[in-house]
C-alpha cells in the first residue's frame, strides 16, 4: 500500500495527514474539504488536462488511483482490482476498485469489490494479493486498518462464483487471520503475497514490515488457509527501511547455451523511504524457509529494478491462460502538483502490463508489452538504414498522431573508438546521477542518441529517450546508459521533472554497435524498454504545446560517432475500449 505525499509546502497539513507510520491518520475526507475549486474552470486548461489523459494505459475516468491489487486470471477473465478514492483526485478513503477483461487492453469497470465494513478494515483497505485455490475458488488477502489502526491481514472469497466477474465479495468474521504479534510494528505491517503450497502441503505467504530501519519479508504458513502462524526468522531482510508490497514467485529461462532449464526465484520489495523498488534474484530453500540472494548480484538500495523510473507497487501473477506467462503491473504516479491532480480529476494510471521473464544468463529479469498491445496498432511510419550525423536530428512524420504511439527502433553505432572515458569517480553513482550529470543536450562521443518524444515544432518541450556509451579504462569494457530525460518536457511551473536512468547489460562491441529501443508514447506517459526489455523507464510528462496532434517525434544524435538507424517502426496506436459503471447499488 503506498501513499503520494503532497508537494506544495501550502499542502502541508494535507501531507501530514497522509504521513504513513506510527502516526498516520485514517480520516476520511473529500477533496472539497481540502481545497476550494472553481465550478467554471478554464475551458482552455480543462481541454489540456483532458488531452493528457492516458489512451491506453489503464486508468479511471476520474479521482485518485495507486497499487494494482489482486491480479489474477480466472475462468477467463483478468482481474485487476486496484487502490483507489471513490471522493477524489487525492489519497484516501482507500478501497479495492475492480476492473475486468479477456485481453488486458480493453476492461469493464466495475462497483468496488472491497471497501470498510467491519472492524478489522473500518479505517482502510490496503493492499493485497489473490490465490487461486485447488478448487478453483478465488481468495483475496489484503491488509485492513482496523479500529485500533492496526494493520491486519485479512480474507475474502467470492460471493457468487458462477458470476464470471467476481462482481460480490464476502469477508469472513473469522478475520482477521493475521494479525500483529508480539514485537511486530503494528503501523508498518502490510501488502499479503499471493500464497503458495510448499513441499508438505502447507500454504505460505509473505507480509511486509520492518524493525526500525531493517526491512523484513516476514513468512507466514497455514494448512487451512484461515489460521497462519509466522515462521521463527524472515524470509529476507535488508537494512533500507520499510519493505512494503513484496512479491515472490519462481522464474525460469532457457540457458545460454539452449539445453537445461535455469530456475531462480524472485524477491522484490518496495521501498517506503526511497519511493523505488528492487528485486533479488536467488535460490529458496523450502525446508530452511530461508531465501538466499545471488551473492554476485547488489541487495539492497543498489540492487536491480524492474523500472528505473516512476513505476511502484508493482504486481505479478500467474497467467494460465495458453503459454503460462508471468505479467506485471505496476503503478505510476503523478508528477505535478496536488493542485493540478484536483484541478484535472484524476491522479495516477497503470503501466501496460508486461510479460516478466528470466534472461539467458540468469542475471537479470526481462520485461516486454504484453503482445496484446499490439492489437491496438494502427497507421504505420517505417524508416529504413537512415544515417544520422553528429548534431543532426530528422522528424518521423506520417503518424495520425504521435502523442498516442508505439516506437520500435533499431540503432547502430558506426564508431565505438569515440566512446567517452568513464569516469572513475562514477564508480560508486547510480546510472540516475550520471545521467543528470551527461544529459540528453550534453554532448559526448558515442551518443547521446535516440528519440525526441512529445516534442513541439519550435523544440522547446521534448522528452529524450536516448543512449550513450562510455569505455572503462581500467578493462576496455563499454559502459551502456540508458535514460529518460523530461527536463524540457513542458514549459508548466511546478512540474517534478527528474532524469531517469538505468544502465544496459549489453556487449555492444560484441553486438556489432547494435542496441534496440521500444517507446510506448501515450500524452503524459513515456514508457520505454532498451535493448528489448533489459532496461525499461516511465516518466510521466505534462506538455503544453506537444499535446495531440501538435505532438512531434523525431530522431537525434548529439554524439561523435554517426548512427545508422537499422529500422525504425512507428504506429499510431487506437485508445483501449474502457466501459462500465464504479458506482455501487445501494
Amino acid at each position: 500500500m503506498t501513499i503520494r505525499p503532497a508537494t506544495w509546502a501550502v499542502f502541508f497539513l494535507l501531507a501530514l495527514l497522509l504521513c504513513r507510520g506510527a502516526e498516520a491518520s485514517h480520516q476520511v475526507f473529500s477533496e472539497a474539504d481540502l481545497f476550494e475549486v472553481s465550478a467554471d474552470a478554464d475551458a482552455a486548461e480543462q481541454a489540456r488536462d483532458d488531452a493528457l489523459r492516458t489512451g491506453y494505459h489503464f486508468q479511471p475516468p476520474k479521482h485518485w488511483i495507486n497499487d494494482p491489487n489482486g491480479v489474477m486470471y480466472h475462468k477467463g477473465v483478468y482481474h485487476l482490482f486496484y487502490q483507489y478514492n471513490p471522493k477524489g483526485a487525492v489519497w484516501g478513503n482507500i478501497v479495492w476498485a475492480h476492473a475486468v477483461s479477456t485481453n488486458l487492453v480493453d476492461w469493464t469497470m466495475l462497483p468496488p469489490a472491497i471497501y470498510p465494513t467491519a472492524p478489522f478494515d473500518v479505517n482502510g483497505c490496503w493492499s493485497g494479493s489473490a490465490t487461486v485455490l485447488p478448487d478453483g475458488t478465488p481468495a483475496i488477502m489484503y491488509t485492513g486498518i482496523d479500529g485500533q489502526n492496526r494493520q491486519v491481514q485479512n480474507v475474502a472469497y467470492p460471493k457468487d462464483l458462477s458470476d464470471p466477474f467476481l462482481r460480490d465479495w464476502v469477508k469472513p468474521d473469522y478475520n482477521p487471520v493475521i494479525a500483529p504479534g508480539p514485537g511486530v510494528n503494528a503501523s508498518a505491517f502490510r501488502d499479503p503475497t499471493t500464497a503458495w503450497r510448499g513441499p508438505d502441503g502447507d500454504w505460505r505467504l509473505v507480509v511486509g514490515t520492518k524493525d526500525n530501519h531493517l526491512g523484513l519479508a516476514v513468512l507466514y504458513k497455514s494448512k487451512d488457509f484461515k489460521t497462519w502462524t509466522p515462521s521463527p526468522q524472515p524470509l529476507h531482510s535488508g537494512d533500507t527501511g520499510m519493505w512494503e508490497c513484496p512479491d515472490f514467485f519462481p522464474v525460469t529461462s532457457r540457458g545460454v547455451d539452449g539445453s537445461g532449464v535455469l530456475r531462480k526465484h524472485v524477491l522484490k520489495v518496495s521501498l517506503d523511504l526511497t519511493r523505488f523498488e528492487y528485486y533479488t534474484l536467488g535460490e529458496y530453500d523450502h525446508a530452511a524457509e530461508k531465501y538466499v540472494p545471488d551473492a554476485s548480484l547488489a541487495d539492497g538500495n543498489d540492487g536491480l529494478r524492474y523500472d528505473y523510473g516512476d513505476f511502484y507497487a508493482s504486481k505479478t501473477f500467474l497467467d494460465v491462460s495458453g503459454t503460462r506467462r508471468r505479467v506485471l503491473w505496476g503503478w505510476a504516479n503523478e508528477s505535478d502538483s496536488t493542485a493540478d491532480d484536483v484541478r484535472k480529476g484524476w491522479a495516477g494510471v497503470q503501466a501496460v502490463p508486461r510479460k516478466l521473464w528470466l534472461a539467458r544468463d540468469g542475471r537479470q529479469l526481462v520485461q516486454w508489452p504484453v503482445a496484446e498491445i499490439e492489437s491496438l496498432r494502427g497507421g504505420h511510419v517505417n524508416v529504413t538504414r537512415r544515417v544520422v550525423r553528429p548534431g543532426a536530428h530528422f522528424e518521423v512524420a506520417g503518424l495520425a498522431s504521435p502523442a498516442q504511439a508505439d516506437v520500435e527502433a533499431s540503432f547502430r553505432v558506426r564508431d565505438l573508438g569515440r566512446a567517452e572515458p568513464w569516469d572513475p569517480a562514477w564508480d560508486k553513482a547510480d546510472a540516475q546521477t550520471v545521467c543528470a550529470a551527461r544529459g540528453a543536450d550534453a554532448k559526448g562521443g558515442v551518443g547521446p542518441f535516440g528519440l525526441w518524444v512529445l516534442a513541439s515544432d519550435d523544440l522547446e518541450e521534448k522528452t529524450a529517450v536516448f543512449f550513450r556509451v562510455f569505455k572503462r579504462g581500467d578493462n576496455g569494457k563499454h559502459v551502456v546508459l540508458m535514460c529518460n530525460d523530461p527536463s524540457t518536457s513542458s514549459k508548466e511551473d511546478g512540474i517534478y521533472k527528474p532524469t531517469f536512468a538505468g544502465f544496459v547489460d549489453v556487449d555492444i562491441a560484441n553486438n556489432g554497435g547494435k542496441i534496440a529501443l521500444r517507446t510506448l508514447i501515450d500524452h503524459s506517459v513515456v514508457e520505454s524498454f532498451g535493448a528489448r526489455g533489459r532496461t525499461c523507464i516511465l516518466s510521466r510528462v505534462y506538455p503544453t504545446k506537444a499535446i495531440g496532434d501538435k505532438a512531434r517525434l523525431y530522431v537525434f544524435n548529439n554524439g561523435e560517432s554517426d548512427v545508422m538507424v537499422n529500422h525504425l517502426n512507428a504506429y499510431d496506436m487506437r485508445s483501449a475500449n474502457i466501459t462500465g459503471s464504479m458506482e455501487r447499488s445501494t
